[in-house]
């Protein structure tokens, strides 16, 4: 039986965000529609500034839309209460930032099990845990080292292990693969493809990298805080969202 009320993990109808008032008001979002279905991996695509991290902060519940309708995992992001929303966030979702946040006073291991420890595992099984994700990641000789005594790419993926090990439904992702070279952004790429195939899970990344497009299931093109078109993973458009 399907454990969701829908078939779509997200669903966005009409999404407006505006920054700003008056004379430095700007429209970020201008009316987006998107459907993002569980079991697959899903690509927003387009030119800087078109809106795409913007729309993926609103889905994370980082930042509030102003006006449209949102639903993630069947809840309202903007609708909790703020304590509800950051256990919604820590239970559910997994977020790759594009700077990758890492907390510098400790190591890689600890770094990417603190979502785990956070959840109330004990740290040696969450550590543990984290290991074997960092391992698969190409980071099995860096466990102990600190965010200093990494390169940006092994950060980056440091980060990638973080918003994965603790298996949540969905996984947002800005620019995952910006700072790999081609051997680990394959690596890291085939990683959240094989999570985006369960069922019960999606993957959302933001990317400029024409490199990965072959890992899309679906690819969601935007321009001007919109949507322009929807395409399979095969190039092929979909019917409007």
């Amino acid at each position: 039986m399907n454990p969701h009320p829908t078939e779509n993990a997200v669903t966005a109808r009409g999404v407006e965000k505006t920054f700003g008032e008056g004379s430095t008001r700007a429209l970020a979002l201008r009316g987006a529609d998107i459907s993002i279905p569980f079991g697959g991996l899903t690509l927003l695509a387009g030119p800087s500034g078109c809106g795409k991290t913007t729309l993926l902060s609103i889905i994370a519940g980082l930042l509030d839309r102003t006006a449209g309708m949102l639903d993630v995992l069947g809840r309202d992001p903007q609708a909790m209460r703020p304590a509800d929303a950051v256990s919604f966030r820590r239970s559910n979702l997994g977020f790759v930032f594009q700077q990758y946040n890492l907390l510098p006073s400790l190591t890689a291991v600890e770094n990417a099990s603190i979502p785990l420890v956070a959840a109330g595992m004990k740290r040696r099984t969450a550590e543990e845990r984290a290991a074997a994700l960092l391992e698969r990641l190409g980071l099995a000789s860096r466990l102990g080292a600190h965010p200093r005594q990494l390169s940006g790419g092994q950060q980056q993926r440091v980060a990638i292990a973080r918003a994965l090990v603790h298996e949540p439904k969905l996984v947002l992702c800005d620019e995952p693969t910006a700072a790999l070279d081609a051997e680990s952004g394959h690596a890291v790429m085939e990683l959240l493809a094989s999570l985006g195939a369960a069922s019960d899970r999606a993957v959302v990344v933001v990317t400029h990298d024409h490199r990965i497009f072959d890992f899309a299931d679906r690819i969601i093109r935007m321009e001007d805080g919109r949507v322009t078109s929807v395409e399979d993973g095969e190039g092929e458009e979909e019917a409007a969202v």
